[in-house]
């Protein structure tokens, strides 16, 4: 049992610079311990989703380092071209070189002003980005411009902390290591938006027909309890948050969630989680 470090002595965090969301080493360690945990098993799921209207082009928004782009080109015809795409650099610096297959390519673009002529896709899928959009309706309806008629715009999105146990682990882990000024990233954006209703009626209000939105729960793993408490704090905006209200102590608060991810998980974690996957066509 490690002694609860005092970690709230710090410089004011709202006057404290905020680093970039997704700088290089954040990605590096997206790639490495978050993808495995938390992004390949629903990958998996929505490439079964996407092959289903057998799509031959198809535009990846908000791609990550390519967890769902991975899936997608092992799923998915040959022949199909994919277009993986993300408004972060580091991310694609990243995640660009693990795959590097014809008919793939990576490229810098906005969800929310794509570069690409109208009705040019047959399918646009995001896994785990919408939350992200500051206007979801703009993104959403760059979706249906670059879609070609009867086309499909795939994306899955969290559901709540309460069903996500190992994002509810570090939340809750956090909130009491810094009791005065929780980090809320998690709570404010990932885990934010998973009202079906509210977003089976965002995705009409685009103009997709036949939405639908299935909730899908999988079981997470691990190898160590060590790789979940780093993969949130260490591989997220999260750790631009701890930074600003603990300086050069990230070594600290990683091994106290560590600590408390295997007390509540085992030393091997395995946890549920839940998310949405929506879909909408095209008219």
């Amino acid at each position: 049992m490690t002694t609860s470090v005092n970690i709230e002595g710090r410089p004011d965090s709202a006057s404290a610079a905020s680093p970039p969301p997704f700088a290089a080493g954040i990605a590096d360690v997206y790639q490495a311990l978050l993808v495995p945990i938390l992004f390949e098993p629903y990958a998996s799921e929505m490439a079964i989703v996407a092959e289903r209207s057998k799509p031959v082009s198809v535009l990846e928004v908000a791609a990550g380092t390519g967890a769902l782009t991975r899936a997608l080109r092992l799923r998915l015809d040959p022949a199909a071209e994919i277009v993986a795409t993300d408004l972060s650099q580091a991310m694609i610096d990243v995640g660009a070189p693990t795959l590097t297959m014809s008919r793939t390519h990576w490229m810098h673009a906005d969800a929310q002003d794509l570069p690409f002529a109208h009705l040019m896709f047959d399918l646009v899928a995001c896994q785990f980005g919408v939350m992200f959009f500051p206007d979801r309706p703009m993104a959403y309806g760059e979706a249906k411009r670059v879609l070609r008629s009867g086309g499909r715009f795939l994306f899955s999105t969290w559901d709540s902390l309460a069903a996500n146990e190992f994002a509810r682990c570090v939340d809750e882990s956090l909130a009491s290591l810094f009791a005065s000024d929780p980090p809320d990233f998690l709570r404010r954006l990932p885990y934010s938006y998973f009202d079906p209703s509210s977003i089976e009626a965002e995705v009409a209000s685009a103009g997709f027909e036949a939405v639908s939105c299935k909730r899908v729960e999988l079981t997470s793993s691990a190898a160590t309890a060590h790789d979940v408490a780093a993969a949130f704090c260490q591989g997220t905006p999260l750790s631009g948050e701890i930074e600003l209200r603990a300086p050069d102590r990230m070594s600290e608060i990683v091994d106290e969630v560590t600590e408390r991810v295997a007390s509540r998980h085992g030393s091997r974690p395995y946890g549920s989680m839940s998310a949405l996957i929506v879909v909408g066509r095209a008219p």
